[in-house]
């Protein structure tokens, strides 16, 4: 059984109100202990997502750790004037657990991106971390309701599974797939398959401490510009909720 850490509740969903480092140290202990947890890193997108969807609303709420992962969830938390301790950005969150898992030699599972992606991200995370073992790897094109994959996740005993399917379906996979696990970490890690493949490349550090990695995104990726209209819309309704 997951560790209750102190929380924030924005929109519903409750944050983990704890440091990086501490969090990082009580998933770890439990996964070494083989306890079954299911962590979320949630930005704004994901909390917006929930307002329209009742059941993924209840699969975020019952996981063992909702993350604040986006500058606008501890913005929300501020003006709530219940500030979260600091942000937990889900790639950092990936990068200790399979830093833990090469230093323990536990076993991880790589689900999600295109098989190309897929693949080539796992080579990489085998030659920087050498010690850990990867109990298998599938792509995410396939239909959330086979469980053909669940089948080979539940074959591999693995202590860490990386989901990397984009919200929501990663976290509904996750729902479905975790109780047929006599164990694992389970966590949606989103678009991190690319970064570790090298198709994406993730800003700089000073970006990074600085709060403003959504603007150094923005900033290679116009494109994404829709994507911040729902981040507006969040603190919009945050700030009307305050009045």
């Amino acid at each position: 059984m997951s560790t209750k850490l102190e929380t924030v509740t924005i929109m519903d969903i409750p944050f983990v109100n704890k440091t990086y480092k501490d969090f990082i140290e009580t998933v770890i202990s439990a996964t070494i202990d083989e306890e079954k947890q299911f962590i979320v890193t949630a930005n704004p997108e994901i909390v917006m997502a929930t307002r329209k969807d009742a059941t993924y609303k209840q699969i975020v709420q019952t996981a063992d750790y909702v993350v604040p992962d986006g500058i606008g969830i501890i913005v929300a938390a501020k003006l709530q004037k219940e500030a979260l301790q600091e942000r937990i950005a889900g790639f950092d969150v990936m990068t200790s657990l399979l830093e833990k898992a090469d230093a323990h030699k536990l076993s991880c599972f790589f689900l999600g991106a295109s098989e190309a992606v897929n693949e080539k991200a796992v080579q990489q995370i085998q030659k920087t971390y050498p010690n850990l073992i990867v109990a298998g790897r599938h792509h995410g094109y396939f239909d959330i309701s086979d469980t053909e994959v669940q089948e080979q996740v539940i074959a591999s005993e693995a202590d860490l599974i990386f989901v990397a399917l984009g919200f929501p379906k990663q976290e509904k996979w996750i729902d479905a797939c975790m109780p047929r696990c006599p164990k694992g970490t389970f966590i949606g890690v989103g678009g991190s398959f690319d970064v570790f493949a090298g198709n994406v490349k993730r800003a700089p550090d000073f970006w990074i401490k600085w709060n403003i990695e959504w603007l150094y995104r923005l900033l290679k990726q116009p494109f994404r510009w829709k994507r911040m209209l729902p981040i507006v819309k969040f603190l919009w309704l945050i700030v009307r909720k305050k009045d």
